[in-house]
């Protein structure tokens, strides 16, 4: 989910900054600092919009820069568990395929795509079914769920999202809308 927060941080302005030490100054600095870093109370900074006020500034021993700690509203994304999202398979392999949701890549595990046994083409760079002709790969669009997440602050990339397609209404888009379509053409119920 994305949201506009309010934050604080302290940013270092370079001694050949001094003299422009301005609210669009500390605002590239915090977006240089922060924007793609992951933070487990408030997720993936997506960008810093606005600073609202800086503070007096802080000079250390042996530190060329001056420290300013600074307020300011950023928009980040942090999927809550359960969250239905849609996103797009940015990569196959073969235990999955990895998901862009928003600013990060979730795991959906081969286990939770669909009931039907799929394998692993590496050639075309996707996942097939051996009972349909269904296949998932790079560049489909995808409807999940949001079942685990672990964020690591300090390494960013080892964070991880598990997500999941199994439940009525999740999967490869083309397959929620043949689905639809044949319950138009056949007057069946929803799932």
């Amino acid at each position: 989910m994305y949201k506009r927060v309010r934050l604080k941080d302290t940013v270092e302005v370079p001694p050949k900054h001094l003299a422009d030490v301005t609210d669009e100054r500390v605002k590239a600095l915090l977006q240089d600092k922060l924007e793609g870093r992951m933070d487990e109370d408030v997720g993936s900074v997506v960008s810093v919009i606005e600073v609202h006020d800086i503070g007096d500034g802080a000079v250390l021993h042996n530190r060329p820069g001056v420290y300013y700690e600074a307020e300011f509203d950023a928009l980040t994304y942090d999927p809550d568990m359960q969250e239905v999202a849609d996103g797009t398979v940015v990569e196959t392999v073969e235990f999955g395929a990895f998901v862009g949701i928003g600013p990060v890549d979730g795991l959906l595990h081969v286990s939770q795509i669909t009931d039907e046994y799929l394998t692993f083409d590496g050639a075309n760079q996707q996942l097939a079914s051996s009972d349909s002709d269904k296949t998932l790969g790079v560049d489909d669009a995808v409807r999940v769920r949001v079942v685990t997440k672990s964020i690591d602050e300090r390494n960013p990339r080892d964070s991880k999202i598990g997500l999941t397609a199994k439940q009525p209404g999740l999967g490869k888009h083309e397959w929620l809308e043949g689905q639809r379509l044949h319950r138009e053409q056949t007057g069946e119920e929803a799932d």
